[in-house]
Order: structure tokens, then C-alpha cells, then sequence
């Protein structure tokens, strides 16, 4: 029964129904802790859920308080090395970086990423995934220094796994382009966003707002205007 619930839940949170979603989460989650106790990972899996709910809602206090239960959980349940706690770590760091706690997202994305590159290996996509996180958060910081290379190592794992057509492929592209293209670096910028348009225009529907905003990326960015973009769409937490 909480499985099923949990599950309308998320069709709700996709629906954008979340009036619905927020109740249905927590009868599951009632459920969950009155069978299993309420320290166990069935419970942190139903808090990271609802969490995500309250951060998509911007209701960031209420999601931090359920993420931070939730990896308190998985640490003492699983061990602070398993793939859940770097889960809950990313999740919290992208909250982070939502609410523009820059010093407090950095750590938590490096112990994500510690922890998928030591269980997963150094090319899986999940360890893009928080690569292209760690980009994105050096770039809002001002240090390209440390952002481009990660963006570079994010790119080449998702077009390694997924090929090249794939639309993580173009995230990346078009959030490394955002990076050239505010550091002026028009030439390397715009062959990377035509090409995230490309794969947009073939994967997505027309009106998907990621193919939108790889547009207006591409026409807000006139050399002789000096626009420079303060807005990606920023590749955040897988969910599961």
C-alpha cells in the first residue's frame, strides 16, 4: 500500500498536482514508519521524496529538514559510503545552491561525488551528474578555473554512455556554453549550444522549456551587445 501510494504520489508531483502529492507522500510515509520503524531506508526513501516535493514547491526550509533526516538515516542504516547517502548529499547540496548557500552545496557535492566514482567508476553518469553540478556551482561562484574542467569531464562521460544524440548531452552543452559564452569565449560557445538545440529539436517536443531556454541562450548571446546569461537550467539531482 505505501509503495502504491508513494508511486501516485510522484505521478502527482509530475502532474504539478502537488496539493494532491503532499498528503498521499505522507500517508505512505505514516505507513511506512508504523511497519518498519521509523529509522529505517524505506522511511529516508519517502522523505527524500517529499523533499523533493517542498524544494520543486520552494518550500527549501521544509525540504531541508526532510533531506537532512534522510541522510542522517541512510548514514547510520547503510554506511556513509553508499550510493543513498551520496543521493541524499546531492540532493541536499543542490538545495543548496537553490538558496545560494555556495559554501555549504561545494562540500556536499564532493562527497557525492567521492563516494559514485569509488562505487560506480569514474565514467558513469551519475558521477557526470554531479560533476556537471560542481560546474555550475564554481561558475555561479566566479571561478572558471575550477569549473571548466568539470564541465569537460561531464561531457565527455555523458556522450561516452549515452552517445551523442542524447539529451543529458545536450544539458551539459548548453550549460558549458553559458560558462564560454560569460567568459567571452563566443567562438567555443555557440558550436556547443547549436548543437544542444539540435539534439532538442529532435528529442523534445516544441514547446519543452529546455529547448526553449537552449534558444534563447543562443539569441541572447550577440557578441557586440555583450550579453552575458544569468540563467541555465542547471542539471540537478537524478531522482529515483
Amino acid at each position: 500500500m505505501a509503495t502504491s501510494l508513494n508511486n501516485l504520489a510522484l505521478l502527482y508531483k509530475i502532474q504539478a498536482r502537488y496539493a494532491e502529492a503532499e498528503p498521499t507522500y505522507q500517508r505512505a510515509l505514516g505507513i511506512v514508519e508504523k511497519a518498519l520503524g521509523p529509522e529505517h531506508p524505506d522511511v529516508a526513501s519517502i522523505l527524500n521524496n517529499i523533499a523533493e516535493l517542498s524544494r520543486s514547491t520552494g518550500k527549501y526550509t521544509e525540504a531541508e529538514a526532510f533531506y537532512q533526516r534522510a541522510l542522517v538515516i541512510r548514514e547510520a542504516r547503510l554506511g556513509p559510503v553508499h550510493l543513498d547517502v551520496a543521493q541524499s548529499l546531492n540532493n541536499l547540496a543542490t538545495l543548496y545552491f537553490d538558496r545560494g548557500q555556495m559554501s555549504q552545496a561545494a562540500p556536499a557535492f564532493l562527497k557525492a561525488l567521492a563516494i559514485r566514482e569509488n562505487a560506480l567508476g569514474p565514467e558513469h553518469p551519475e558521477v557526470a551528474t554531479t560533476l556537471n553540478n560542481l560546474a555550475e556551482l564554481y561558475r555561479a561562484q566566479g571561478k572558471p578555473g575550477q569549473a571548466e574542467p568539470r564541465y569537460q569531464r561531464a561531457l565527455a562521460i555523458y556522450q561516452k554512455a549515452f552517445g551523442p544524440g542524447h539529451p543529458d548531452v545536450a544539458m551539459c552543452q548548453n550549460n558549458f556554453a553559458v560558462f564560454y559564452y560569460e567568459q567571452g569565449r563566443y567562438t567555443e560557445a555557440e558550436p556547443l549550444l547549436l548543437r544542444a538545440i539540435a539534439i532538442r529539436e529532435k528529442v523534445l517536443r516544441p514547446e519543452h522549456p529546455d529547448l526553449a531556454a537552449s534558444l534563447n541562450n543562443l539569441a541572447a548571446q550577440v557578441p557586440q551587445k555583450k550579453t552575458i546569461l544569468s540563467k541555465t537550467e542547471g542539471k540537478a539531482v537524478r531522482k529515483r
